[in-house]
């Protein structure tokens, strides 16, 4: 059983992939589409799915499944295909790696993930910065699982239940993300939500959002493990 449940983000707090996770998706959609759109989408906070959704409406192509997952798959052959030398155009975020080392040493913590990114593409992702042994992809919800984000914290939640053997209360649950999506998402799945100024949003406009704690980065590796395993 698990005292504290973590979900995190990957893009902007985990790590930063640089041009490659961007230019991967516009290779997936020209893969099927034969072009790709000349604007680019906003990305951050939200899931593979919709980015796709709204590249194909650039091209006022209709996102029927079967194009849509003609993409998703292409999506995943691409960064597959480019996983080697993500660590050379991105990086981990500052403090991670031994933040999340210093987690897997706290008894009754378990740590997943809960991404806009399809399942594959996150492992892909961690692993190209060796975090991927650091938290339990078993426990965390996915872009694949829907492409509303808001609807992911209650199917991590389950997993995660499902897994463990009893289910972490709402307040020992934590989303940590760099977006004011991943605390919507947190807000609509009533855990908590640690945001961090890693990613393309600063400090101050975090903190006005109002989630329960906000820190500049993850340096402080004895602050954010209290913060995050401490009394509630």
């Amino acid at each position: 059983m698990a005292a504290r449940l973590l979900l995190w983000d990957i893009d902007g707090t985990l790590v930063r992939t640089g041009p490659l996770g961007s230019e991967v998706f516009d290779l997936a959609v020209a893969d099927v589409i034969g072009e790709a759109p000349d604007e680019r989408v906003a990305m951050s906070g939200k899931t593979d799915p919709l980015i796709v959704t709204e590249q194909l409406a650039l091209l006022g192509v209709e996102p029927e499944p079967g194009i849509l997952q003609a993409v998703l798959d292409r999506l995943v052959s691409r960064l597959a295909g480019v996983a080697g030398r993500l660590a050379e155009r991105g990086q981990a975020c500052p403090g991670v790696a031994d933040l999340l080392t210093a987690l897997a040493g706290v008894p009754d913590v378990a740590c997943g993930v809960l991404t806009g990114n399809l399942r594959p593409n996150a492992r892909v992702k961690l692993a190209a910065f060796g975090l991927d042994d650091l938290v339990d992809f078993e426990l965390g919800a996915y872009g694949s699982d829907d492409i509303d984000r808001n609807a992911l914290v209650p199917i991590a939640v389950e997993r995660a239940a499902k897994a463990l053997g009893s289910e972490v209360p709402a307040d020992a649950t934590w989303v940590i993300g760099d977006t004011p999506r991943d605390l919507e998402c947190a807000r609509a799945g009533g855990v908590r939500c640690l945001l961090v100024a890693t990613g393309r949003y600063g400090i101050d406009e975090l903190t006005a959002l109002g989630p329960d704690a906000v820190l500049p980065d993850l340096t402080d590796t004895p602050a954010v493990v209290e913060l995050l395993t401490g009394a509630r």
